[in-house]
């Protein structure tokens, strides 16, 4: 009976010194019970859900950036004076782009001027709509001087070459699809000639695949960049709505169906950078910004593509398998990787905000599922981090070619003037005020983000 006594006491013991062990190591050590484990968690970046006023000062800085950044002059390009006579063509003249290629035709800028609209649409700053509409005024204003400068002087990679001797996808079809969008809103005429010249470059001139897949011929004769999503569907998107024409949304849809089929890889869930018809099974490199671009192209389309619309089905399929692949491969700071599969390379800005900007929208229209919706906040969370107190965007790759090795992808740098991640910001921000306004959703911090359908 003692033994049995004695081993109950030491047993007892041992329990209240395991409850006690247990009781300090909740505590400070000071006798202080910390409630919750989770509050001493030091997240790399904010882990938490914005509120619209972060979201709004964050876009502010990179507009006010674009504002204070945007000469409207034409100049020598050699002595950098201001030529303000246009009497007679000048062969040295040039937009003044020196601080940045702000205020001239290229792709990048096209996404800028979709976000400003965004922007504009959900917080009704209409400084934001008025940027854009005084750039494309700009442009259009000096077009037809550049056009009597080249028809005396040959074309010499000026600025405004890409629109009088287009001859690619980058020349036209993301910043056509931004034109008109703000063409929806500024009814000018010259808008709509350049969005019909685009349309008539596009649909009939740009070199295509046999089957119709719009291609390029670099760096092989039949080759296929994922870039091009967002360099072709969002245009053939919008001139679908704007005309009423359904060849538009038929050859959209069409591209990202044939695209994909050479393109995404279903097994990741990602996209390859490029494609070469004489070489099918060449190596894959899955580039974070190819990716982003295939997704804003995707919900480009759905925005506008009709409900039940033929192939619209496959359209969110292949987005949502990109969509989950993604969210796989998403960083802990919510970045994602330049080379997505790829931890040693750098996490980079501009996928990233891509990404954020994609997945909220189809978050917000249904085509993706609530669940994802941490994955987007997380990763606006993230690209705030990299807006510099001047509105500058740090973290962005510069251009990138479709490439075929692992040292070309890996040591591509970035700048803060690689103009690629300024527009994805700023719909990413605009997307995420939508979300955060949505009423569909609740959103709450309980150790994790989570997002649940409104209880209203």
């Amino acid at each position: 009976m003692k033994r049995w006594r004695l081993f109950l006491n030491l047993l007892t013991a041992a329990l209240l010194f395991l409850f006690a062990t247990d009781i300090y190591s909740q505590t400070n050590g000071q006798g202080n019970y910390v409630l919750d484990a989770d509050q001493d968690i030091k997240y790399p970046v904010n882990y938490n859900i914005p509120s619209i006023e972060s979201i709004k000062n964050v876009l502010d800085r990179e507009k006010n950036y674009f504002v204070a950044s945007t000469p409207y002059k034409i100049i020598n390009k050699d002595t950098f004076k201001e030529i303000t006579d246009f009497s007679s063509p000048n062969k040295d003249a040039e937009i003044d782009v020196r601080t940045g290629e702000f205020n001239t035709w290229t792709y990048t800028m096209g996404v800028v001027y979709a976000g400003m609209d965004l922007v504009f649409e959900v917080t009704g700053d209409k400084s934001y709509l008025d940027y854009a509409i005084k750039n494309y005024d700009f442009i259009f204003d000096n077009l037809p001087y550049f056009r009597m400068v080249d028809a005396k002087f040959g074309t010499n990679k000026r600025q405004l070459d890409r629109i009088i001797s287009m001859s690619a996808l980058d020349h036209c079809g993301s910043i056509g699809a931004a034109l008109i969008k703000i063409y929806n809103r500024h009814s000018d005429q010259r808008y709509r000639d350049m969005i019909d010249t685009v349309a008539e470059y596009i649909s009939h001139k740009q070199f295509r695949l046999e089957d119709g897949t719009l291609a390029r011929q670099r760096p092989e004769p039949k080759s296929l960049w994922t870039d091009d999503f967002y360099m072709s569907i969002p245009f053939l998107a919008q001139m679908g709505k704007l005309t009423g024409d359904n060849s538009y949304y038929d050859d959209a849809v069409k591209q990202v169906i044939q695209m994909s089929e050479r393109l995404f890889v279903w097994e990741k869930g990602l996209f390859d950078h490029g494609w070469n018809a004489h070489n099918p099974d060449d190596p894959k490199f899955f580039w974070s910004r190819a990716n982003g671009w295939a997704m804003m192209a995707m919900v480009e389309l759905l925005s506008v593509l009709p409900e039940n619309y033929e192939g619209r089905d496959e359209v969110i399929k292949i987005l949502r398998a990109n969509t989950r692949g993604l969210a796989e491969v998403q960083d802990g700071t919510g970045f994602w990787h330049n080379m997505l599969d790829k931890e040693s390379t750098y996490l980079e800005t501009s996928g990233t905000a891509m990404f954020s900007y994609a997945i909220t929208r189809g978050i917000n229209n249904g085509w993706i599922d609530y669940t994802y919706a941490p994955v987007a906040i997380a990763g606006w969370n993230a690209i705030a981090s990299n807006i510099l107190p001047n509105g500058q965007v740090d973290g962005i790759c510069v251009g990138t070619t479709f490439a075929n090795d692992n040292v070309y992808y890996f040591n591509r740098p970035t700048s803060v003037h690689a103009m690629h991640g300024y527009g994805p910001v700023l719909l990413a921000g605009g997307e995420m005020i939508k979300f955060i306004n949505n009423k569909q959703f609740d959103c709450k911090l309980n150790k994790a983000i989570f997002v649940k359908p409104s209880e209203e």
